[in-house]
């Protein structure tokens, strides 16, 4: 497919009644474009039926991040050896994450991330890979997580300031904390190289019972020209692959009509 490409974040699906294969094939007959987060022993079953490893984590934990400079020898060293992992297996985004704040202010938060991103800009722009600062939200599902505003993710990557590290823009995760998404997106969309959906409150299915309405969040993702993944990161409420394939239908509809 030319432009978007969807995807499902494997957490979100996998042990729900579904076995591991099954989904995989599903995925795929549906016409997913990509697996996230999956296992690594899972890629060669994603890779044979046909979809992309469409991101991975770069590094441990959410909580330990970035934005502590004694976490950044570790960090680094995961990072490259996930980034050689990434070359071999063809897997376009690595996810960073902050870390929580536990007392740290903003200023210090932001200048560790840039600091420890820099560190491995480098080897990601040799690579093509790039490197994704997620932002989740602090309110609900990430309590003291630091990186749970587009600003203050804008002004990591600013200093960072390489082709290759970016932003994951979580649309759920942002609806939590500060809304404002269509406008967001297009005054910000340079700075985004991944998305992940989910409808807001609950993180349930993307359908018209949530206040989100991706059928306009869909067209707008489009219209900047974005040609990477929308990954699909909601807690089915039924059945996931019905969940799935309804949440792929919206989508399809949706960016044929932008």
């Amino acid at each position: 497919m030319v432009g978007l490409k969807a995807s499902l974040t494997w957490w979100s699906f996998a042990g729900r009644g579904v076995e591991d294969g099954e989904l995989i094939r599903a995925a795929a007959s549906m016409g997913y474009d990509g697996i996230e987060l999956a296992d690594e022993a899972l890629w060669p079953a994603i890779a044979d039926a046909g979809l992309a490893i469409a991101s991975h984590r770069g590094h441990g934990t959410i909580e330990a991040g970035l934005n502590r400079v004694e976490n950044h020898d570790r960090i680094e060293r995961e990072i490259l050896a996930n980034i050689a992992l990434a070359q071999r297996w063809g897997r376009p985004v690595l996810i960073c994450f902050s870390g929580n704040r536990d007392g740290l202010a903003d200023e210090a938060g932001i200048e560790n991330c840039a600091l420890g991103l820099s560190r491995v800009s480098r080897a990601a722009e040799e690579a093509g890979v790039t490197l994704v600062l997620e932002l989740l939200n602090s309110k609900v599902n990430h309590p003291g997580y630091q990186c749970d505003r587009t600003r203050w993710g804008l002004e990591v990557i600013a200093r960072v300031n390489s082709p290759q590290v970016k932003l994951l823009y979580d649309v759920y995760h942002m609806q939590v904390m500060e809304g404002d998404i269509i406008r967001t997106i297009d005054a910000h969309h340079d700075a985004f190289a991944h998305y992940h959906v989910a409808g807001n409150p609950g993180r349930l299915d993307p359908d018209d019972t949530q206040e989100l309405w991706y059928p306009a969040i869909y067209p707008a993702i489009a219209r900047t020209g974005f040609d990477g993944f929308v990954g699909m990161e909601f807690i089915p409420r039924e059945a996931p692959l019905a969940s799935l394939q309804a949440a792929l239908n919206q989508f399809r509809a949706a960016v044929e009509e932008a």
